[in-house]
């Protein structure tokens, strides 16, 4: 009886593609390019720190040099800044003795080795992290609403990519006993400290409308109030409301300081933008921006859709850097405006795709549209 040998060979070939997977030219361009403006603003923000009163071109090349290390340096913990700083002077002891013929065999093999273990320890450190930040990913998506929702013969599709890990960009659809709120917003700042923004306002925004269920207006009051509680924090948050009230052919609308959303209309065959006055949220007191704040109602008759956006479709960049601009989105309203939410969202994010190719977006790209849907013909029609 033969016997079979389970065990499988090592791949060389597999290790191969892994090892070089994502090191085509272009990607390996925008890599480059990227650590390289992380490493020329740290460099420019260390030589600013410590010569504040002084142009960068007249402090001696040394400093500059040391004032670049010390940056680097300190984001090690002390031990690794210690094995660090002991490896470079290795390095300088055994050049320094070489050149006097002095042979220290020892230095070099420690130095590199130093060095090697500095680098495996915050590659498995980077490791811990990117699954904690993969984590917090799932948990935020998960608190953003399903794609489609269908409320009082309306439909809501929503569309979010966050440019990194975690973002803070904001959509809700929330049903009440008196109506169902559409919410978009954006937090200022990217990563984690706007993604944990965004939660806590989205647990306030849950708490608020399920306790007094207030007009879009009273509850950008509330938010304001929150917002504005801590007089040292410098975060703001734009965002629209858009209270759908039950069995009705309106909305009743505020903007905080958001991009201005477009409505399309069947009756007239075209697009109008909501341009409502808001200043954002945290942005000024609660008593200014209750006198500044405007509500409006708008007619939404079926056949009619509405679209939400944050700034991050508009403002998307390609290869060329030319913006995504505006004009892309109310062409695509104008075109597509009458048929399903689901059908509007798709032909948006295939334009962005398209549009951006293989470049990636700065910042979080999300939307909503919303459809309001006609009527069931009846049988004897």
């Amino acid at each position: 009886m033969g016997l079979k040998n389970e065990t499988k060979p090592y791949d060389t070939k597999k290790f191969y593609k892994e090892y070089v997977s994502g090191m085509n030219s272009k990607q390996l361009g925008k890599e480059f390019q990227s650590d390289s403006e992380r490493l020329k603003k740290l460099y420019y923000d260390a030589v600013k720190e410590a010569n504040p009163n002084l142009p960068a071109k007249s402090i001696p090349f040394s400093q500059r040099f040391l004032s670049l290390l010390s940056a680097l340096t300190k984001r090690l913990n002390p031990v690794r800044r210690l094995i660090f700083g002991i490896s470079v002077v290795s390095f300088l002891v055994y050049y320094i003795f070489s050149f006097f013929g002095i042979m220290q065999p020892l230095l070099l093999p420690f130095a590199y080795l130093g060095i090697l273990v500095i680098l495996l320890i915050e590659l498995l450190e980077k490791s811990d992290v990117q699954k904690e930040l993969d984590f917090a990913r799932d948990i935020q998506l998960s608190l953003l609403p399903p794609s489609n929702i269908l409320f009082h013969h309306h439909e809501a599709n929503s569309f979010a990519a966050t440019a990194q890990e975690v973002g803070g960009d904001y959509v809700d659809v929330i049903k009440s006993e008196k109506g169902t709120y559409v919410l978009i917003a954006d937090v200022s700042g990217k990563g984690m400290s706007a993604a944990l923004y965004m939660v806590r306002i989205q647990a306030l925004v849950h708490l608020l409308i399920k306790k007094t269920e207030p007009s879009p207006k009273e509850l950008f009051l509330e938010l304001n109030e929150y917002v504005k509680s801590n007089k040292m924090d410098k975060t703001f948050v734009t965002a629209c409301v858009a209270f759908f009230p039950l069995h009705e052919n309106h909305f009743i609308f505020a903007r905080a300081g958001h991009n201005i959303p477009i409505v399309y209309s069947k009756n007239h065959d075209r697009t109008f933008k909501l341009n409502t006055d808001g200043y954002a949220l945290g942005m000024t007191s609660t008593k200014v921006l209750e006198k500044q704040l405007v509500e409006k109602k708008f007619k939404f008759e079926p056949g009619d859709s509405l679209l939400l956006y944050t700034d991050g479709l508009i403002e998307a960049r390609n290869q060329k850097n030319e913006e995504y601009g505006e004009e892309r989105v109310e062409g695509i309203m104008s075109i597509y405006g009458s048929l399903h939410a689901k059908t509007i969202t798709q032909k948006i994010q295939n334009s962005i795709e398209v549009f951006l190719d293989d470049n990636k977006p700065m910042d979080d790209i999300t939307f909503t549209t919303i459809h309001k849907l006609e009527p069931p013909k009846k049988l004897n029609e």
